[in-house]
């Protein structure tokens, strides 16, 4: 399946997030200390395994990474460690396990030993449920996300909304997939004008 149907289906168009500029700037520090040689502090083996297999079916590599090659697990572990509050990160933790639970009801086994097809049909029915609690939410006029408001609600609405946020926040997904600058060039201050420029 490609990339843009599986967005379609998960992140209901919310593939590319609106951010404030904290909420930006919040997750661009984040990101900084995604890579090689990070160390898990919230999630453990098992919960990484999962996370990834479930960004994996949001977000997979097709001619660009997608989230896993973009290490949003990290992200998400990060968000969970410094961001969470103790009620959240448990709460975010307890879907995890729910999910885990869901998977062995219907496969008998993990989500993240599941078939790739399992854990999508798995995934969709819980988009369904977030989708329809979204839609019989009371809306208000301020439409862009606040930063104490991200870890809150519907299990897989926020995890669909961290992994979109730190995909889209990360190197790979701003600069590959939405081609897009995070630092601009480098200034060069003052360089000797070639022959005719500048002249009167």
């Amino acid at each position: 399946m490609h990339r843009r149907d599986v967005l379609k289906m998960l992140a209901a168009g919310a593939a590319v997030p609106v951010f404030s500029s904290p909420l930006l700037g919040f997750f661009q520090a984040a990101q900084a200390q995604v890579g090689e040689g990070y160390k898990l502090r919230s999630l453990n083996a098992n919960q990484n395994d999962m996370v990834v297999a479930m960004i994996d079916q949001i977000i997979p590599a097709t001619d660009t990474p997608g989230a896993k090659g973009a290490r949003v697990n990290e992200f998400i572990d990060v968000i969970l460690t410094e961001w969470a509050t103790e009620a959240e990160r448990a709460s975010f933790l307890n879907g995890l396990a729910d999910v885990d639970k869901e998977s062995h009801e219907l496969y008998g086994k993990d989500f993240d030993a599941a078939t790739a097809e399992q854990q999508l049909v798995l995934l969709r029915a819980m988009d369904e449920v977030a989708m329809s609690e979204k839609a019989a939410a009371p809306r208000h006029g301020n439409t862009v996300p606040e930063l104490d408001a991200q870890l809150r609600g519907n299990f897989f609405r926020v995890f669909k909304g961290i992994a979109l946020h730190g995909y889209y926040t990360s190197e790979i997904g701003f600069t590959q997939e939405l081609k897009l600058q995070i630092i601009p060039g480098a200034q060069h201050g003052c360089q000797p004008l070639g022959p005719g420029i500048g002249e009167a």
